[in-house]
């Protein structure tokens, strides 16, 4: 990095102005590395109100301004009143970005980007600049992003509430979270990308990702869950070949929840929502995702209250 684009970096943060409702672009420094991210306020944020966050993490080859529109979740940010984060990863131009949610063998992910420092600092930067309820700050993602929210969750659960991963399972071989992290899953059955049954062929040294069966097991364990389930089938209001299953595990410890939208025929896809290209697969109609995630993330704050960050006067 460029001693122009260190003191841009610098001049940026020391700034720290109080930021307003609309969109907004942050340039953090994460090492010797210069990291960005895109904010959305809805119209309704009041600075004088701790306001939740949603880190909505993007799938590989995208980056935050793809996330945006593929997820749709502006829309339920202004509806909800919370506050949308679109990180950004690494990669190509800007454009072609990945995460490194593991999945590599721990050779190659030791020489990835440290990205759990960057959510770490990115959530420091943003507690400069808005009024941010530090017990209720969530993850969700896709794909490459849903594995990155299970790593917050395994390597960062004192500062994210809850997760909600869609057609992204774990990548990380090692789980230690330190207190139990409600899950909420969304899988297609007929996902070409990150299969439900996981990984045609594991190669010696990389773990590539976990199964949903697997996945799912390990959070039942971690949040102290019953081992089964309640199940409900959920009415097919849509004509679109896919029907849609709900698993419920819990409550666990402290409240804790996982659950599982199992999606038969969907593909890898973000319910409710259209795919950009039919190659992705079906994507159901019977549930919105986004509707599901907010109301999931409002019944799970922290538990145990993380103390403030003052905004700047």
């Amino acid at each position: 990095m460029s001693q122009v684009t260190a003191l841009l970096i610098a001049l940026l943060t020391l700034s720290a102005d109080p930021l307003g409702p609309g969109d907004h672009f942050r340039s953090i420094k994460v090492g010797e590395d210069a990291r960005g991210y895109h904010v959305h306020i809805p119209p309704n944020y009041d600075r004088e109100k701790p306001a939740p966050v949603v880190l909505i993490f993007h799938g590989a080859v995208m980056n935050g301004p793809m996330m945006l529109l593929f997820s749709g979740l502006n829309e339920k940010a202004d509806q909800a009143g919370f506050i949308a984060v679109y990180p950004n990863g690494t990669g190509a131009a800007q454009l072609f970005l990945v995460w490194n949610a593991g999945g590599t063998g721990r050779i190659l992910d030791d020489k990835r980007p440290d990205d759990v420092a960057y959510v770490d600092a990115l959530l420091d930067d943003l507690a400069t600049v808005v009024n941010v309820d530090p017990n209720r700050v969530y993850a969700t993602g896709m794909s490459n992003g849903g594995m990155m929210c299970y790593r917050l969750a395994a390597e960062l659960s004192g500062r994210i509430a809850a997760i909600a991963p869609v057609a992204g399972t774990m990548a990380v071989k090692n789980c230690n979270p330190k207190r139990p992290v409600p899950v909420m899953h969304f899988h297609g059955t007929k996902d070409k990308l990150v299969r439900f049954e996981g990984p045609r062929v594991k190669l010696s040294g990389l773990a590539l990702y976990k199964s949903v069966d697997e996945t799912i097991k390990t959070w039942v364990e971690k949040n102290g869950c019953p081992d089964e389930p309640g199940v409900v089938e959920l009415p097919d209001t849509a004509d679109d070949g896919t029907a849609v299953t709900r698993k419920t595990f819990g409550p666990g410890k402290d409240g804790a929840e996982v659950v599982l939208f199992v999606i038969d025929g969907g593909g890898h896809t973000w319910p409710g929502r259209r795919p950009p290209i039919k190659y992705l697969g079906k994507s159901t109609k019977d549930i919105s995702a986004n509707d599901l995630i907010w109301e999931f993330f409002q019944k799970h704050p922290m538990k145990h209250p993380r103390p403030k960050t003052k905004l700047p006067e």
